[in-house]
């Protein structure tokens, strides 16, 4: 539980995590202040009203924050803030949402990060725990908040998706299943472009696990492997891949996915699962094994394996119009993520990307681009280093200024049997709200072609 000498507690941010962590911590009687540098949304407005939860909005007042105990900052916020460099040098405690929260219920946590993947393995996880009749919430970086939910429910269970910001102020948090999906270059701007500091983020996930845990990973990235034994990892190992292979928990073998465990075997017919791509298959791979050790029916798995909806703005179908396919990728915000797009489409590709560059090597995709693209649609304010990498390496390459540009260009060029691909690579903050928008706009303009 918390420190008995922390008595005021104040909230950076009053989005989803800052407004429901003033709740639980008003509930948990503490003195709270909600402080947010931009405009509060009037949801949360009416929330933080509910509660008389005492806020201000589009500044941070230093005599109302720097007398804090502790403070709790929301995961966009970061430390290269002024607010944030103030608190530091007064050695304030900065934790985040999750990791409050977490210190209010006893529920069983399976935990989620990686790279790419983590929203869909996710939201399969909680699709199978609720099928299944588990008493079950879902938080992190999808869902409603965590520590709202932790005030307002009793869950037996949590299924919590965290990004490498929930997971740098995280101390004492500990996932009953922890699970590593991959580890590529992402968000490296919030990390002084160091990898390194961005893998020791994600790996904060296996932080305080021991003996009675589960850490599931997938085998084949180089960097979880090698980092897993650095850290000599204190839980139980469950690794998975696409082939068999020595201490392999889950695997695929002659078009069945095989996935072992102490208790049990379970196999189910590839081509029965839900989600198509060899990601898909991954993430099915790393939800069933989390299954498996939440206790969960073979038959009750299966079902739900094979009836899940994907996530919205992943690798979504849109529409076919006059034989040409329309796919929605715009949760693709790095090129990791492009690359699995690429590689899952098998016909000629226009592909549309461009947005704020995260400090992007395209050097990953530049191979399927040759192969697969027969022009690119670049959609930002600044595009330069797209054009940098890729104009001597494709022969149509087509700037444009919003979506609706893009959509009808990709429309008056794409041939019959060809895809456009929204799946750009880069952030969405210079023309968009947020991926979501980027994603809405897309299908929206689409569906009126």
């Amino acid at each position: 539980m918390m420190d008995t000498n922390i008595k005021r507690i104040v909230i950076l941010g009053a989005g989803e995590s800052g407004a429901g962590a003033a709740v639980l911590a008003v509930k948990e009687k503490f003195e709270v202040f909600v402080s947010d540098a931009s405009n509060i949304k009037e949801n949360y407005k009416t929330v933080l009203n509910k509660y008389a939860i005492k806020w201000e909005e589009g500044k941070h007042t230093e005599g109302l924050i720097l007398n804090a105990d502790m403070v709790i900052k929301s995961p966009g916020i970061s430390d290269n803030v002024p607010i944030i460099q103030k608190l530091k040098a007064l050695n304030k405690p900065i934790i985040s949402e999750i990791e409050f929260a977490a210190k209010y219920t006893q529920a069983t946590k399976i935990a989620i990060t990686g790279s790419n993947g983590k929203t869909s393995t996710t939201l399969l996880i909680y699709h199978i725990l609720k099928n299944a009749g588990l008493n079950v919430g879902l938080a992190g970086n999808v869902g409603d908040s965590f520590a709202m939910q932790v005030a307002e429910n009793n869950f037996d269970y949590f299924v919590i998706e965290l990004s490498s910001f929930q997971l740098d102020n995280m101390y004492d948090f500990k996932a009953e299943i922890a699970i590593l999906l991959n580890i590529t270059p992402d968000h490296l701007d919030r990390y002084q472009y160091q990898m390194q500091k961005y893998v020791d983020a994600k790996m904060r996930i296996t932080q305080n696990q021991g003996p009675k845990d589960a850490l599931i990973f997938w085998n084949d990235d180089p960097i979880i492997k090698s980092e897993i034994e650095k850290i000599q990892a204190k839980a139980q190992l469950f690794p998975f891949a696409l082939s068999k292979g020595k201490n392999i928990a889950a695997y695929t073998e002659d078009k069945q996915i095989i996935i072992k465990t102490n208790k049990d075997i379970f196999t189910m017919e590839e081509d029965m699962t839900a989600l198509t791509g060899t990601h898909n298959l991954y993430n099915s791979l790393a939800a069933g094994l989390a299954a498996k050790l939440a206790d969960i029916k073979n038959e009750s798995i299966r079902q739900s394996l094979s009836d899940f909806k994907g996530v919205e703005h992943r690798l979504e179908k849109v529409a076919r119009i006059k034989g040409v396919d329309y796919i929605n990728d715009s949760k693709a915000t790095n090129v990791n993520s492009c690359w699995y797009a690429l590689q899952s489409i098998q016909t000629k590709i226009i592909l549309i990307l461009g947005g704020v560059d995260k400090g992007n090597n395209y050097t990953e995709i530049e191979s399927l681009v040759k192969e697969k693209c027969s022009c690119l649609i670049f959609m930002g304010k600044d595009n330069s280093t797209l054009h940098d990498f890729f104009d001597a390496k494709i022969d149509q390459i087509i700037d444009v200024k919003s979506m609706q540009e893009a959509v009808n260009t990709a429309y008056k060029i794409a041939q019959q049997g060809e895809t456009v691909l929204l799946s750009p690579c880069c952030a969405s903050f210079d023309l968009f709200e947020n991926y979501e928008d980027r994603g809405s706009q897309f299908k929206n303009l689409v569906r009126h072609l």
